[in-house]
């Protein structure tokens, strides 16, 4: 009894969420969270509950083909969008860091300013602070 325990244990680890779906879910949220949509929301286009997406995002359930491709769908984004390897795998990455409510505040803050000098001058302010941070 003991022994089928441990080999059931075993097979559970191997199936449980890692690195790749923890990357994987990031882009999920950061492709819903551009779009405005909420996890409630995206939840309800794909027959599941929030809890489910938010499983999903935070990499602790896997997310199957089929169900990718609805995302991909409810998210009007190719499949390729979440993986490495497509042109926008780098313009992904660096939006990584929109995976804060605070970051996307900042970035549509200052897409709404339209004078240039403004923006540079902006621009400076932040990479002297973040130079002195380090």
């Amino acid at each position: 009894m003991r022994t089928s325990m441990k080999t059931a244990a075993k097979r559970m680890k191997q199936r449980s969420a890692g690195k790749p779906d923890i990357e994987l879910g990031k882009r999920i949220r950061l492709r819903r969270v551009e779009m405005k949509i909420s996890q409630a929301e995206l939840g309800e286009k794909l027959g599941v509950s929030f809890q489910q997406v938010q499983k999903y995002e935070k990499g602790v359930n896997r997310v199957g083909a089929a169900r990718l491709q609805q995302i991909a769908s409810a998210l009007d984004v190719p499949v390729t969008f979440f993986y490495d390897g497509d042109n926008k795998a780098r313009e992904v990455e660096s939006l990584l860091f929109l995976d804060s409510a605070f970051s996307l505040r900042l970035l549509r803050a200052y897409s709404k300013i339209k004078d240039q000098t403004v923006q540079r001058q902006l621009v400076s302010l932040m990479e002297s602070i973040a130079a002195n941070e380090s």
